[in-house]
């Protein structure tokens, strides 16, 4: 099956290093004053072009994130500092496509640097998928005082065509979606296999290389630590066995890794 993959850049985000690498300033004795560590974080998304489907992996942040969209306290501690540079259809455009050539979107979680651009697909037919279990927590915690603070309603509170995905499910021919659960409930990777070769697109599992190494993220970023490090072992092993490529979450070297496209 040979198929081709568009690695978007979305722009990126600023935030503390303490929220991706858990301790990773931590004052001491001899340093009880250290300096913080502000951080660039990648935002990127696919686009999967298979003989069978276009598919759009992720759709990052509203582009009126920084303008008063984002809850400020959110803002304040995950800066998308050029969201408004990073429309989905513009971005889409420099790729070589259109919105109209979408034609189904898998959503690896819910969050609001992932799911910021669903209005897009408002009123359509164009396909979401998004595990079960991430769309039931998503709108508990948008909607109660419950959950996590990193689902905002508005990203998701349209006429869009939700198909639920139930544990792991190809979609087409060489494209497989995976249950990841830790980073959230129903966090979706894939895994992509394409003339001998592999690529995990592990996602939020991993932010950084660090954290799939086995460093973990801070625990406002896990919704469990335990399935966290199972779903680690998981595609650790798989890419053990299919000598894969992996595609971290927020990354900012895949884009240099992938050169736009792998």
């Amino acid at each position: 099956m040979s198929y081709d993959v568009h690695l978007l850049d979305r722009g990126r985000i600023e935030a503390d290093a303490n929220f991706v690498l858990d301790g990773a300033v931590a004052a001491t004795a001899g340093d009880p004053n250290p300096d913080l560590r502000y951080e660039e974080f990648l935002v990127w998304n696919l686009v999967i072009d298979h003989p069978e489907a276009t598919i759009l992996f992720d759709t990052g942040s509203h582009p009126d994130a920084g303008d008063g969209y984002w809850p400020a306290p959110l803002y304040q501690a995950f800066a998308h500092v050029d969201a408004a540079e990073h429309d989905l259809e513009a971005d889409l455009d420099a790729a070589g496509f259109a919105l109209d050539d979408i034609d189904a979107v898998v959503l690896s979680h819910l969050h609001l640097d992932h799911a910021g651009g669903l209005y897009q697909f408002d009123g359509t037919d164009v396909p979401i998928y998004v595990h079960e279990r991430e769309i039931e927590f998503a709108y508990r915690s948008a909607k109660t005082d419950s959950g996590s603070i990193a689902y905002f309603a508005p990203d998701f509170e349209h006429d869009l065509n939700w198909t639920v995905v139930e544990g792991d499910r190809q979609l087409v021919p060489g494209v497989e979606l995976l249950h990841l659960p830790g980073h959230t409930p129903g966090l979706l990777g894939a895994r992509l296999d394409r003339d001998g070769e592999t690529l995990l697109v592990v996602g939020d599992e991993a932010y950084w290389q660090e954290n799939y190494e086995g460093q973990s993220m801070a625990a406002s970023l896990l919704w469990d630590n335990q399935a966290w490090r199972e779903s680690l072992a998981y595609v650790q092993d798989l890419e053990r066995r299919t000598d894969a490529d992996v595609l971290l979450g927020h990354d900012t070297a895949m884009v240099d890794r992938f050169g736009g496209e792998w």
